[in-house]
């Protein structure tokens, strides 16, 4: 662990002492749970991003490009379903699975481009 997750203060607020101390004690619990989503959310974009590297070396291995649009359009569309099932509004998640595409199309280029100069 980190030294500055250590330091993280989880009962950081600047409501401290404005607000009925059982009113804070139910809003620092709401936010503990939302730090451990968080936490959650980062690990798995890590595990995402891990994953996406190996399909940016297969692409690159074998001259595909980085970008895929008939994939990335079938994950939206599969997205703002699960989006919706799950009461998530759609456009956030398009909007949120767009910007995770546009990183995911960069390295790939970053990848492609690396490899394309070992050939050289």
């Amino acid at each position: 662990m980190t030294e500055k997750i250590r330091r993280f203060d989880p009962s950081a607020s600047s409501l401290a002492g404005e607000v009925n101390p059982a009113v804070m004690e139910e809003l620092l619990s709401v936010r503990g749970s939302i730090d451990n989503i968080d936490a959650t959310l980062v690990y798995l974009l890590a595990e995402r991003f891990k994953a996406t590297q190996r399909v940016g070396h297969l692409k690159a291995e074998h001259k595909l490009p980085p970008a895929d649009p008939a994939r990335e359009a079938a994950q939206i569309s599969r997205l703002r379903a699960l989006a919706e099932e799950a009461h998530l509004d759609p456009a956030f998640a398009e909007k949120f699975l767009n910007f995770i595409i546009s990183e995911v199309i960069r390295h790939h280029q970053d990848i492609s481009q690396n490899h394309s100069l070992r050939d050289e």
